[in-house]
């Protein structure tokens, strides 16, 4: 299985598991990924998508 990469800049996770600290949502069906920088910068926009999790 690939590690976890950021939606939206691209960053790949260190290891196979997707880290505490990034954000995950489900768009469309599919499982993405955000890392903590990404999800920080872009609560606004991706608010509401993201795992309850996270919050």
């Amino acid at each position: 299985m690939a590690s976890a990469i950021c939606a939206l800049c691209g960053r790949q996770a260190e290891s196979e598991d997707v880290p505490l600290t990034w954000a995950t949502s489900v768009e469309n069906g599919r499982k993405l990924h955000y890392c903590d920088v990404c999800a920080r910068e872009n609560v606004r926009s991706i608010e509401g998508k993201l795992d309850s999790v996270y919050w």
